[in-house]
């Protein structure tokens, strides 16, 4: 690490990362303070494993993002995945309109768990925090269900949909984190960046 002296302050030179093309993400590191100096998006094989359980494909996803991230000696990456889980069922980034349909009867009017991995790493170690948040959705009728599809939020969306868009009026209820529902987790991403080495709100 470099550091360069302003003032009587020493300022880290480091330099983050953010593995991860997710809008969200970025929104959510800049209420730490914090603006990547570069966004890749890791390209891997996110398939679950035969009879993986969420909470463990959730960081072998993370973990997989993490490795294939190219670090530099000043550098830190920060990956992230998010995986909403029906009991044992992986509920990843819906294909198609239908499979989001079909995720959300699934949910309706049930709890379900919302998993976010985030993996911080530098040239010389990786850390890795797992957050597990309980989600109830409220019964959808057809026209919520369909008028929600209509907007495409879905998109790009473990098990269909977001809570911090027009699907928040269908969550009543969580217990957990509403930041790693959203896709970071902002206290433990806090503390990871402070261990390797970046400032938060500097």
């Amino acid at each position: 690490m470099t550091c360069q002296r302003v003032g009587s302050i020493t300022v880290s030179s480091k330099r983050l990362i953010l593995g991860s093309g997710s809008p969200r993400r970025r929104e959510l590191l800049g209420v730490l303070g914090v603006e990547p100096s570069d966004v890749r998006s890791p390209d891997i094989d996110e398939t679950p494993q035969k009879g993986e359980l969420p909470r463990a494909y959730c960081k072998r996803i993370t973990a997989a993002k993490a490795a294939v991230m190219a670090v530099g000696p000043d550098d830190v990456a920060l990956c992230a995945d998010t995986t909403v889980a029906l009991g044992r069922r992986i509920m990843g980034k819906p294909a198609n309109m239908d499979e989001a349909r079909a995720f959300l009867d699934l949910l309706s009017g049930r709890r379900h768990k919302v998993i976010t991995c985030v993996a911080v790493k530098t040239p010389d170690r990786v850390w890795l925090k797992d957050v597990v948040s309980d989600v109830k959705m409220k019964r959808l009728s057809h026209q919520e269900r369909e008028g929600y599809l209509a907007t495409g939020d879905w998109q790009g969306k473990a098990g269909g949909y977001g809570i911090q868009g027009p699907a928040g009026a269908f969550i009543p209820w969580i217990s957990g984190s509403y930041p790693a529902i959203m896709g970071l987790p902002l206290a433990e991403t806090a503390h990871l960046l402070t261990a390797a080495g970046i400032k938060v709100w500097a």
